[in-house]
């Protein structure tokens, strides 16, 4: 289901949706013209009019008023502001399971809005990187952390329309980001990952070579014009590469290789680990319309691995089960997906090309489940470089098409004509990826 739906779990911020936010706070007497054609709109609609006093419900329980005259009392009364603000600290808290001191759920509160702010800043640096000036966040909003002031930031006239959006969004973020903070303390994500780190240099990687002990290789490869994917690749050491200038559809691409070694035999392995930050959780949420990180966010733990063959990515994944089980756990490996060999990748997200090769898994071992993403140089490759592969192709077609970018910039809002950016985004980085 599209997140840009009315049946969407995230209709309520919709800004073409029946919580729009207007020129003016939806504040209208009952019997204005305006409240008349507001319930007009929604009156045949069962769901929306559910929604509708959730939403209300909501707002008055956080704020502690019982009407919407008593939050105009609210905005300019600063001790009953501040009570309400004090209450809203513990219900907040007993919702995301926060325990301790109220010093200890306002840090929360203030990681909350940190990660909201990143959400927007991490489009800003990349995907909407030349249209950062256009939705850059208001000042104001961007320094507020307090869901009571966000709040009354709504229904307050002093501020415009584009401020009051930002608040309602920034909300609707920070609530994302608690439900990802419950969900890593609930499940100890931090501890897990450590753990996988642990168990990787004890178990999987070479013991003859120290941590952190990295050669330093390059893979210089050559590229089909038509579709710039790999069509040979060879590996060279750092002398090697100084004396190369890659021309026209020649690429000169970083590893540094780990080892690791099976039977006896030492073989070279690029590595990545990764650990998703909350801005690229609640982003994720966000592309998957959904707001339970449990559902929606299977791969917090993950690694990526680039090795010289096929045959050494097999040894590999070999490798890896005879480690779990020399470290005391059996380990499955789920949800396979093999297509370095030929075959079409069939991936449900949006954006993702048929034409990714790679051999993809989850690892449940040792009480975590991890992703594990190997390729080979060639395949590595085209994921960096093949046209309608590349992953900064995919990020760009998949925050669009996702409905994600309108979602967060509405266009009566920032005034972008988001199809023209997205073009101009991939046509960017596809220039970048080859001649960069």
């Amino acid at each position: 289901m599209s997140i840009l739906t009315s049946q969407s779990v995230f209709s309520a911020t919709l800004q073409d949706g029946p919580f729009t936010v207007e020129d003016d706070p939806p504040l209208a007497h009952p019997f204005s013209r305006q409240a008349k054609d507001w319930v007009a709109r929604i009156r045949s609609n069962q769901l929306l009019k559910t929604k509708y006093r959730s939403v209300r419900n909501q707002i008055f329980d956080l704020l502690g008023v019982n009407t919407f005259d008593e939050i105009l009392v609210l905005i300019h009364d600063q001790q009953l502001r501040e009570q309400a603000a004090q209450r809203s600290y513990r219900l907040l808290g007993n919702m995301f399971g926060v325990e301790g001191p109220q010093a200890e759920l306002v840090r929360h509160l203030k990681d909350y809005a940190r990660t909201a702010d990143d959400v927007i800043r991490s489009l800003q640096a990349k995907v909407l990187a030349p249209y950062s000036a256009h939705i850059e966040t208001t000042n104001e909003v961007v320094t507020a952390w307090d869901p009571v002031e966000l709040l009354l930031m709504l229904f307050d006239e002093r501020y415009h329309k584009k401020a009051r959006f930002e608040a309602k969004r920034k909300l609707m973020l920070m609530g994302l980001a608690g439900s990802i903070d419950q969900r890593e303390r609930e499940t100890k994500i931090e501890g897990k990952f450590l753990e996988f780190l642990r168990f990787l240099n004890a178990y999987v990687w070479s013991a003859d070579y120290k941590i952190g002990d990295l050669d330093i290789r390059y893979l210089h490869s050559f590229h089909d014009p038509e579709d710039f994917h790999c069509t040979s690749v060879d590996v060279l050491s750092e002398e090697e590469a100084h004396e190369v200038r890659p021309g026209a559809g020649e690429k000169l691409t970083l590893v540094k290789r780990r080892r690791f070694c099976d039977n006896g035999t030492p073989i070279p392995i690029y590595v990545t680990i990764r650990k998703k930050e909350p801005a690229a959780k609640v982003l994720k949420l966000l592309r998957k319309n959904e707001k339970n990180p449990a559902s929606a966010v299977d791969d917090e733990l993950g690694l990526m691995a680039v090795l010289n063959s096929v045959n050494d990515v097999k040894r590999f994944a070999c490798h890896l089960t005879r480690s779990a089980a020399r470290a005391g756990s059996f380990m499955t490996l789920e949800d396979i997906s093999d297509t370095l060999t030929g075959g079409k990748y069939a991936s449900r997200s949006t954006g993702s090309s048929g034409k990714t090769s790679m051999l993809k898994f989850f690892a449940r071992t040792g009480g975590m489940r991890i992703e594990f993403i190997l390729h080979t140089n060639r395949s590595y490759l085209n994921y960096i470089y093949q046209r309608d592969v590349a992953h900064d192709e995919y990020e760009v077609k998949r925050i669009f098409d996702t409905g994600v970018v309108e979602f967060l910039f509405p266009s009566d809002i920032y005034h972008l004509q988001l199809g023209a950016i997205r073009d101009h985004q991939l046509a960017l980085f596809r220039r970048r990826i080859e001649e960069g």
